[in-house]
C-alpha cells in the first residue's frame, strides 16, 4: 500500500496497519521503515479478534488481513488470507474503493 499511497489519499482513503507487537517493538519498526501510515501496535490481538483476523501456529502467526470500514463504521469488504502471501494486490482494492463511492 506504500507504493500507492496517493492513489488511496485520492479516494480520501484512511490505511491503518495493525500489528502483533508491542508498543516499543512496534515503534521501533515504523520508526526504522519511514511508514507513511498509521500503525497500531495490538499484542493483545483485541482489534485482530474484533475483526476476525485469524492466528494459525503453524504458519507462525497472525494471517494477513485486509477490511475496508465506512465511515459509518461498516466492514464494506473482509479478504482473510490463507498464507502470509494471500493479500489482494493493491490494484484490486482500489477498484473496491472505487465501487464503493458508487454505492
Amino acid at each position: 500500500m506504500r507504493q500507492d499511497r496517493t492513489e488511496f489519499e485520492k479516494r480520501d482513503t484512511l490505511i491503518l496497519a495493525i500489528g502483533p507487537e508491542n508498543r516499543e517493538d512496534f515503534a521501533k519498526y515504523w520508526t526504522a521503515h519511514d511508514m507513511p501510515f498509521i500503525g497500531i501496535p495490538d499484542p493483545e490481538h483485541r482489534v485482530a479478534k474484533l475483526y476476525g483476523q485469524e492466528f494459525k501456529l503453524l504458519k507462525l502467526g497472525r494471517m494477513p488481513a485486509q477490511v475496508i470500514v465506512d465511515r459509518k463504521g461498516m466492514i464494506r469488504y473482509a479478504h482473510y488470507g490463507e498464507s502470509m502471501s494471500d493479500i489482494p494486490d493493491n490494484k484490486d482494492i482500489l477498484e473496491i474503493l472505487d465501487g464503493l463511492e458508487d454505492s
